[in-house]
């Protein structure tokens, strides 16, 4: 596990988010943890916009996916909170982004860690104050989470 950054605002979750895009190319997958408003859009959002879409972002809860094509590459923006198995899953297509010509951010990624790539970049989000947040990237994908 990597030394936790702590983020003060958004211009820094912002800042985060420009240095990790640099380290991200299609075909990667980078999974997003944390509760209930703990930024996890905010820097979806963020790395969508470093990644040189500027597309307006938001958040897929109810569309399950948004997709935002590049020039080079399409961003596919999932948030599996929603999402009730692993077979609904695999129905809704996600086998169809697993290809090296799409860049995958998935938010509530720990309900079905299973079926993310083993390359998958693991970031945990946990609000500190209403401003601040600890972000860290995880070694190993964690056990799976459904808040049934």
């Amino acid at each position: 596990m990597e030394t936790p950054a702590i983020l003060h605002g958004l211009d820094a979750t912002k800042q985060f988010a420009t240095e990790l895009a640099s380290e991200i190319n299609p075909g990667d997958t980078i999974a997003l943890l944390g509760t209930l408003a703990a930024g996890k859009t905010h820097l979806a959002k963020f790395l969508v916009e470093a990644l040189g879409c500027d597309a307006h972002v938001s958040s897929p809860t109810f569309t399950l996916i948004n997709e935002y094509p590049t020039a080079e590459f399409r961003i596919a923006h999932f948030d599996f909170y929603r999402i009730n198995s692993e077979r609904e899953l695999i129905e809704i297509g996600w086998d169809d982004y697993l290809v090296p010509s799409t860049i995958n951010i998935v938010e509530w990624a720990n309900r079905f860690p299973d079926v993310l790539p083993e390359n998958t970049r693991w970031f945990s989000l946990e609000t500190l104050d209403q401003d601040s947040r600890r972000i860290i990237e995880l070694a190993s994908p964690p056990e799976a989470f459904l808040d049934d």
